[in-house]
């Protein structure tokens, strides 16, 4: 996911970055409502950062796409503490990779953001209720949560890579041929963050089922049930 820095024109990485802000000032936000009510919460808020991050950090480059790929850990957090902290989340793992470690950069910074923060929140978020409300069990509803946050961010990625740099050309043959880019690497790493998504979940539900009833993954019906 992690668009290099330069690859964006400066108009679509400052578009990128304008619809970006809402959604961190939105987390920002909830944030400090929670941590308000709850003062255990920003220390569980801290390690899903470190989480997302060490999931996020390890990139395997797809030169033809101008990025790399990678999991990204935001279907889990998306879950745990809702798409907003999740995208905070995702916006402060994003600025430290940029600035120390050279994954992504900050002219892409928003750009990022949208992809992995926003898409991938959201994915994971609404897939692992929908199908929880279907009474689909927690590893199911947890795979397919971690799948499709990841998939969500690629597409996405790819929607950004091919509006930035098509110039004249068609958008649609160049975004087809990005997103058809990452197949090889996002297949498989789909699935396996899937796959990681609902170990995690699966683990807290049989060993601390208090917690995801404290962030309301959880009804407490469900937990006796």
């Amino acid at each position: 996911m992690h668009i290099s820095e330069g690859i964006l024109p400066f108009n679509w990485a400052l578009f990128w970055s304008v619809v970006a802000a809402p959604f961190v000032a939105w987390g920002l936000y909830k944030l400090k409502k929670q941590s308000s009510i709850d003062l255990s919460f920003k220390p569980f808020v801290g390690l899903m950062a470190a989480v997302v991050f060490i999931i996020s950090c390890m990139p395997i480059p797809v030169p033809t796409a101008g990025t790399c790929s990678h999991p990204c850990g935001t279907g889990i957090s998306g879950i745990l503490v809702g798409p907003a902290i999740s995208i905070l989340i995702a916006a402060v793992a994003l600025l430290i990779q940029a600035l120390f470690l050279a994954h992504g950069g900050l002219s892409t910074w928003g750009a990022n953001i949208v992809s992995m923060g926003v898409m991938g929140s959201f994915a994971g978020f609404l897939t692992f209720r929908a199908l929880r409300s279907l009474k689909i069990n927690m590893a199911v509803s947890g795979f397919m949560a971690g799948l499709f946050a990841d998939w969500a961010t690629y597409f996405t990625t790819s929607v950004e890579l091919a509006s930035g740099i098509k110039g004249d050309s068609p958008f649609m043959p160049l975004f087809w041929k990005i997103l058809i880019a990452f197949i090889p690497t996002q297949l498989p790493l789909g699935i396996l963050e899937g796959a990681m998504t609902a170990g995690m979940v699966v683990l807290l539900y049989k060993k601390r089922p208090d917690l995801l009833v404290k962030m309301r993954v959880l009804k407490p019906e469900e937990v006796t049930a």
